[in-house]
């Protein structure tokens, strides 16, 4: 008896491109993975806004949605419009509790709009807001995964972070996070499968232990 497979479709982070999913493979005859990619918003768009226009892509019933950092937000937002089997976020928050002290005090202070969001063409700063790390050795590689610079993009991205109201998170929903994550601190976080020395950036860099995982996260 043939296996139904079950389609997976997933959303990379904040300025990152689907790239950073280049080494996650899931066994063929179960799995087909789907790659979603940012575009930019329209002006005013809040975030449920923009799920329902990236629902459209979604061409399969039933899916399985796989978002990483602000994607994980977004594929949360994309779950309370359409039936979906399972939602996973990675290196993620399931609420507004989850957020850090500095987003919670930059909502009230509206510090990130002091940020020089108009440098995005400096893979560095980008990468420092993305994926939390100061760069050396890694550059020439996180340019090829932060490919979209679009000032008003990151702006509406690190508004809609900071100001992220959700309270309970959908249902069917499976957390993986990082112990070393210094983007969205495993401290703050609850209810989730935590991954030994595993930093924001580990779906690039540990993609074998998602090889290894995903398939039953995915099933169960």
């Amino acid at each position: 008896m043939p296996y139904y497979k079950t389609h997976v479709y997933f959303m990379p982070g904040m300025a990152a491109n689907p790239s950073i999913f280049e080494n996650i493979a899931l066994p063929k005859d179960r799995f087909e993975q789907h790659l979603l990619e940012w575009f930019i918003p329209e002006r005013g768009m809040t975030l449920s806004e923009y799920a329902v226009e990236m629902n459209k892509k979604i061409v399969h019933e039933n899916p399985v949605l796989l978002g990483v950092s602000f994607g994980g937000m977004l594929v949360q937002e994309m779950a309370k419009h359409i039936p979906v089997k399972k939602t996973i976020i990675v290196s993620s928050v399931k609420s507004s509790s989850e957020l850090p002290k500095k987003m919670v005090f930059a909502k009230y202070t509206k510090a990130h709009k002091l940020l020089p969001t108009g440098l995005v063409n400096n893979v560095e700063l980008l990468a420092k807001y993305a994926f939390g790390e100061t760069l050396t050795k890694r550059l020439r590689l996180y340019e090829q995964y932060l490919s979209i610079r679009d000032k008003y993009y990151i702006d509406w991205s690190l508004d809609q972070i900071i100001n992220w109201e959700q309270q309970n998170c959908p249902e069917r929903l499976v957390h993986i996070h990082g112990e070393k994550d210094p983007v969205f601190p495993i401290e703050n976080i609850t209810d989730c499968i935590s991954v030994k020395n595993g930093t924001h950036t580990m779906i690039i860099h540990r993609a074998k232990w998602f090889n290894e995982h995903l398939p039953t996260i995915i099933l169960e």
